[in-house]
Order: C-alpha cells, then structure tokens, then sequence
C-alpha cells in the first residue's frame, strides 16, 4: 500500500496525542476536594493535570513546596481555608476557583496583595438555596419533620390531638442579605403573602420592600429572619441573643448562609426556653459537628449544608469551574470574579 506524505503525518500526529501525559497538561492543585470534582474527576482530569494533596501520604507543606514552582491555578471547596501561610507556599499561584458562593475561607486580602485572581460559584445556587430557606421555613411553621416522627412512632392512634402549625402567608419576615439569594428567597415568601423587610449592606434602588439600615431595626419590625448575608468580620455572631428576643416568642430564624453569623450558644439557650418559636438551620458554626441541643428539639429542622446539592446546580458549577480554568489558561476574561 502506498502511504502519501498526509497518511504520514496524520499517523504522527495520532501517535504524539497517544503519547500525550497528565504532564502536558495544565497543573490544577484541588484542594479539598470540592464535591463536585469527586463526582466528575475523569472529565477534569482529562483536560488538566489535577494535584490531589489527600492522595499524597506526605505532609501538606511538604506536598506544595515539591509543587510550588509550578502551580499557578488552583480549585477548592468551603471546608478547605485558604489561609497567608498557604498562598506563602505558593508563589506562582495567580489564580482560585471555589465551589462556593461564600469565600470567607480564603485570604482575599493576600489574594488582592499577591496579584492572585479569585473566582466564586456566583449565582449558580441561588435559586437551589432559595427553595430550601423556604422549604426550611415551611417546615417549621408547619411542624413537617415533627409530625413525620409523630406518624413514624405509631403516635397517631395513641394521642387525639397534634400541635397546630401556622401560615406562612402574612408573616413579616426580614430578610438579611439582599444579594442573589435575598431577592430569590424574596420572590418566593412573595408569592406566600409575607410582608418582606430587609437589611443589606446599601439600600437596593429597584426594591420597595421596607429597607432598615442594621440588623437591630430590622428585627424589631419582623417575627422571622431568613439570613443570606455572607459571613464577615463585622456579621461574624451578629445574630445574638437582643436579636433574637426581639422577634419574640413566635420568632423563627433560618440560616442558609454560614453557621457562625448566629451566636449559636444563645440560639441554643433561647430555643430551649422557647423565647423563640424555632429555627430551620442549613449551616453551622462548627461543622460537622451539631449542638446535642438541637438533636433533641422538635421545633429544629436542619440539613447537612445541602442547599446548594441538586444535580441541576452541580452541573452548572462544573461547567462554570472549567470554563473558568479554560479562560485562565488562556488569558481570556473570567466568569464570577471577586478578586
């Protein structure tokens, strides 16, 4: 058979892809891992050479020094801070991908110094978390999950009568945060008939719902708190035990944001005491670990920071993290960049 210059050169070309390694391609330090890497692992790494410290049976310092020359982009989840002393390890990092909305796990600040780009999941789970903060909520005022125990105990037969919940429509419920999550949770409890008031760092032009400038007006004019704030120096424990008497005793707080922007001590102390009515609660201050507390609380409802996990949202988030590694590696604008 007679093979011409371009069979030739097409054989190459197959043999040189062949021979192509994890090496040839962009190294990417995972960090964690983030959920959604673990659930797609093959496709990220067939498109960029993924550094997995956890595999690594040698010290984390030690595992980024043999790497700090040449890792320029990483990806990483909320569990896993991103602190000064690591960005020190690695002083050719230009450039984080979180799976998060939330980036208070990472240094911003020396990201900002260092010249180190930081993107976010942006909006991609707003909708996702709006839906359980709503459905966390209805849960409470409704008692679901304490009249599936009810019904699951055999209780039905043995007593005649059950607590009665309460409606959702004409609660005044405060809203603190009004970012992407504030105005879908907002568009929702809408539609219920609640009466919507909010706090955020500026007034939003384009909204008509009451505006109070702290956290204290706000929860002296509403009964329930859906908090979506990012957690802060200045939101750190700002849900406290005054802001909580001042919802009174049929108060329900629900936190889909961080757990540490609750006292959760005091939440604890006040829910016992029923100074409030009860809280629906996505997040926590020491996660994984939960107060004893709330375990035994059946004006509690909590989820294990799930708000973000449809496989819609997580979808989403992996096309957005590669698209995002993609445009880095070619110097091409990013997509949800804060730094």
């Amino acid at each position: 058979m007679n093979i011409g210059p371009r069979a030739i050169n097409m054989e190459t070309q197959d043999s040189s892809q062949k021979e192509k390694t994890a090496d040839d391609l962009p190294k990417v330090l995972v960090f964690g891992p983030p959920f959604v890497f673990k659930a797609n692992e093959k496709q990220f790494s067939e498109k960029f050479h993924c550094l997995k410290p956890w595999e690594s049976s040698i010290p984390l310092h030690q595992f980024l020094s043999i790497h700090a020359s040449s890792v320029q982009a990483m990806f990483c989840s909320a569990n896993n801070p991103v602190t000064n002393e690591i960005l020190q390890h690695l002083p050719e990092l230009r450039f984080i991908a979180t799976s998060s909305a939330g980036v208070n796990h990472i240094d911003l600040h020396e990201c900002k110094r260092l010249g180190v780009k930081v993107v976010n999941a942006g909006s991609i789970f707003s909708e996702d978390v709006a839906d359980t903060a709503v459905g966390l909520l209805i849960d409470v005022l409704r008692r679901v999950s304490a009249a599936n125990r009810f019904v699951k105990a055999a209780l039905w037969n043995e007593k005649k009568d059950y607590s009665l919940g309460h409606k959702l429509g004409g609660k005044r419920v405060g809203i603190v945060g009004m970012g992407s999550i504030g105005l879908e949770v907002t568009k929702r409890l809408k539609s219920f008939g609640c009466v919507i008031s909010y706090t955020s760092r500026n007034k939003k032009p384009n909204l008509t719902f009451p505006f109070f400038p702290n956290i204290l007006e706000l929860s002296t004019n509403c009964e329930i708190l859906v908090i979506c704030c990012a957690l802060t120096d200045q939101t750190r424990h700002m849900i406290d035990k005054n802001i909580m008497l001042n919802l009174g005793k049929e108060g329900i707080i629900v936190n889909i944001a961080r757990g540490a922007i609750i006292n959760e001590k005091e939440l604890v102390e006040c829910l016992i005491k029923r100074e409030i009515s009860g809280a629906g609660l996505d997040v926590f201050e020491n996660e994984p670990d939960v107060p004893e507390e709330f375990l035994e609380l059946d004006n509690v409802v909590m989820t294990p920071h799930h708000a973000v996990m449809t496989g819609e949202s997580m979808m989403n988030l992996f096309e957005a993290v590669v698209g995002n590694l993609d445009a880095f590696f070619s110097n091409k604008p990013l997509i949800f960049e804060v730094v």
